[in-house]
């Protein structure tokens, strides 16, 4: 595979480097605990059937053409934005409307920083041995609760993450082609793990017996269609980067197809460890963040060499979520550099690593940062995907974006992968941004 050459970042080496690269960017605590706990409230099978149409239709057209945009301007979120909208002859409005996608990205970065910093806790404490004896009940609150209280796990994060980013898209492709399959395989031993409880039958009857009068509640559909929307990080910011180092050679709709499989996998391997373990120790299956923090470790007290396969829970978890992370960070580091040429790569990572220690360190209590987490996926991540959906399929030129996703195809698009985009993928996006906005709904 070519090698694009953006801004001195590289570009993905193979095609499944940049799979797994895209697939790191989406696997995270959506799929861990997200995916999980809305098919726990939401008619287990029923959702699943909801989830995986939506899966099929934005991996399709949304995340297709993210990679699109990245590929034609050769840029990540601020560049692609501007190269759409003068693609549809209203450069001047591009030069601005990028910048809040990219905000969202960086908001919930300094956010996501801190949560990945309670699961490294969490694995500390795991190979200690010490969290076989905590009272689950009010270990997440020790320090959930306190202020400072997770700040050396949070650094850790924070610098290993923007070490793996030192050399551009070839250190992403090199730590995700290590990661990805490392969390895959971890996860893989965990469901077998669980098959084994007794009991853990009937969580499986939940996950694959639909009922279908959960398929009437409008609701049911509005969480699959978020929770779809996501976990592929269909953002209007994220994908672009990483499209920006993809070669002209590759089957832009083909590496959509499957990073959303390999996404899908991923949110039903931890479905497959949570939901039946859950089942087994009757234990909430709707319990979104406590599954990670409280039913889980309750679980894995109870569980035969609980100690070992929580070491393998937590290492998971942190691999996935620092493979979220990475885009996050790239994606508002690319921008930087392309609007500011003097600034080099390496002050780039210090100063993003500054911005998002510094600030998020005084959000580390779960009071704080749970209503940071709730401004961002309420109002400017949704807002966010809505103005990308749009950019893409009203504003740009057709000609230019259907040129883009053709090229290096082996099967064609025409009209109706076009018509997709604008009439399905867009009001979507629009019903997910009402939702949000107006029903107060995080997804």
């Amino acid at each position: 595979m070519e090698t694009n050459k953006q801004g001195g970042n590289g570009g993905f080496k193979s095609k499944w480097g940049f799979v797994l690269a895209c697939v790191g960017s989406a696997v995270g605590m959506a799929n861990v605990w997200g995916f999980p706990a809305k098919m726990g409230s939401n008619g287990g099978g029923a959702f699943l059937v909801a989830y995986l149409i939506f899966i099929v239709i934005f991996s399709y057209v949304g995340l297709s053409a993210e990679y699109a945009i990245g590929r034609r301007a050769k840029t990540g979120t601020v560049g692609a934005y501007e190269h759409a909208w003068t693609s549809g002859g209203k450069p001047g409005i591009g030069k601005f409307i990028g910048w809040l996608p990219l905000a969202g990205s960086m908001c919930i970065a300094i956010g996501y920083a801190v949560i990945i910093a309670y699961v490294l806790k969490g694995w500390g404490q795991s190979v200690t041995g010490s969290l076989m004896t905590v009272d689950t009940a009010t270990w997440f609150d020790s320090f959930a609760l306190t202020e400072f209280s997770v700040v050396p796990f949070h650094l850790i994060v924070v610098v290993g993450t923007l070490a793996t980013l030192l050399l551009g898209a070839d250190s992403i492709e090199k730590s995700n082609k290590v990661m990805m399959p490392l969390f895959f395989a971890l996860f893989v031993i965990l469901a077998i793990r669980v098959a084994f409880l007794p009991g853990a039958i009937e969580g499986y009857k939940f996950m694959f017996t639909p009922r279908w009068e959960y398929l009437k509640d409008p609701m049911t559909w509005v969480w699959a269609m978020g929770q779809a929307f996501f976990s592929l990080s269909v953002t209007g910011s994220g994908m672009i980067v990483y499209g920006a180092y993809l070669s002209d050679s590759e089957d832009i709709v083909d590496g959509a197809k499957w990073t959303a499989i390999f996404d899908v996998i991923a949110a039903m391997t931890a479905a497959l460890v949570i939901i039946p373990a859950c089942f087994a120790y009757g234990m909430d299956v709707g319990a979104g963040p406590g599954l990670l923090f409280v039913t889980l470790p309750t679980i894995l007290q109870n569980m035969p060499l609980g100690r070992l396969f929580a070491i393998i829970l937590f290492t998971a978890i942190v691999f996935g979520g620092v493979s979220s992370l990475q885009n996050m960070f790239e994606v508002v580091g690319e921008s930087l550099m392309y609007k500011i040429p003097k600034l080099k790569r390496v002050p780039m990572l210090i100063l993003l690593a500054v911005i998002c220690f510094g600030i998020g360190v005084f959000m580390e209590p779960i009071y704080k940062w749970g209503p940071w987490m709730d401004l961002v996926s309420i109002y400017i991540i949704p807002i966010g995907a809505t103005i990308g959906a749009i950019s893409w399929f009203w504003i740009m030129k057709k000609e230019d974006l259907m040129d883009e996703i053709n090229k290096g195809a082996v099967k064609k698009q025409g009209d109706l992968w076009y018509n997709i985009g604008k009439f399905v993928y867009v009001p979507f996006a629009a019903i997910i941004c009402f939702v949000a906005l107006f029903m107060g709904v995080a997804f």
